[in-house]
């Protein structure tokens, strides 16, 4: 089996974590490894090294999962007939038509083809901050739409991308697929069009220019600390339980930076402290900050290891962090 990068190792631990727990199939488990390593071989050779038994191992000679299209991407908008996200827990939900918002699905340019994303704004009119968001591995969901508003209603012009728009969207993928499809597309891909979503931001009249930070989760998180070390235009970011970006690297690093870790999530905040002393080495600006009895993407709100909370109180510190930086 070739051997697996960063983001391929860090979805499937993460997925045989969420099968142990009883929150995924062994089904789905299996369909999404295979995905991700592109052979039901490779997807069994993964499987046993973060853990699984022989007896929870596919056959070499089981076929490939075949991707099931969504029907329909009408349910992109990711909105109930009310403008309520399905799901939705968080106080701090803003549905979809609130008051004093715009929100638009807006293309750019980026490495030769079109990119769209999710855009949110105060429709006030005025120049002000931006933030860009990277979402889950779940690819541009309702949930990460409601984010974007979220920041919209804090004042940022908000733009959430839809890193699978080269692949026909999120809305349009077996949403087991969407994993795989995106650590083949790779960690420099994304960065690349988070690049040219910052150029995008900054040449709009409702941002002032310079003015613009990035936000994400899981995922979204390390493609966040991947981009902090490339993209020296931002002026902060907040990475939500991501993996770490190369330490090798963290000497580049521009922006204020700021890492949401769980206490409960072993693999991601175990692996914290090496990049916080990479960091503490450096005239990097940063906080680490380990919330309390919570576990891996605490913020999501429409799943089960949501806490409000913690919740509630990282995204105020991620506010105050970029209130201060940008």
């Amino acid at each position: 089996m070739t051997q697996l990068g960063t983001f391929e190792k860090y979805l499937i631990e993460e997925f045989f974590d969420d099968y142990k727990a009883g929150e995924l199939s062994h089904r789905t488990f299996t369909r999404r490894v295979a995905f991700i390593t592109g052979s039901m071989a490779a997807a069994a050779a993964a499987m046993t090294l973060v853990g699984c038994t022989p007896g929870e191992l596919p056959r070499s000679t089981d076929p490939m999962p075949t991707p099931t299209p969504t029907p329909s991407a009408a349910s992109a908008s990711g909105t109930s007939a009310t403008g309520a996200i399905p799901g939705a827990k968080s106080p701090l939900s803003v549905p979809e038509g609130a008051p004093g918002l715009t929100t638009a699905t807006v293309r750019f340019p980026s490495g030769g083809t079109e990119i769209t994303g999710y855009l949110a704004r105060p429709d006030d009119g005025g120049a002000g901050s931006a933030v860009l968001i990277c979402h889950e591995n779940r690819g541009l969901t309702p949930h990460i739409q409601d984010v974007a508003r979220r920041f919209a209603n804090a004042g940022y012009a908000a733009l959430a991308l839809d890193l699978l728009s080269r692949e026909g969207g999120t809305a349009s993928m077996d949403p087991d697929a969407v994993p795989g499809a995106l650590t083949q597309a790779g960690a420099r891909r994304h960065v690349s069009d988070f690049a040219a979503a910052f150029d995008y931001l900054n040449g709009q009249d409702f941002v002032d220019s310079g003015r613009v930070a990035m936000n994400g989760y899981c995922f979204g998180g390390g493609i966040t600390w991947q981009a902090s070390t490339e993209i020296t235009g931002l002026k902060a970011t907040a990475a939500f339980y991501g993996p770490a970006p190369d330490l090798a690297k963290v000497s580049s690093i521009k922006p204020a930076v700021f890492g949401v870790y769980a206490e409960l999530d072993a693999r991601i905040t175990g692996a914290m402290p090496a990049l916080r002393d990479a960091l503490d080495a450096t005239d990097v600006q940063h906080q680490m900050k380990v919330y309390p009895g919570v576990d891996h993407a605490f913020h999501n709100d429409t799943g089960e290891r949501y806490r409000e909370d913690q919740a509630t109180a990282a995204w105020n510190d991620m506010l105050a962090w970029f209130g201060q930086h940008v």
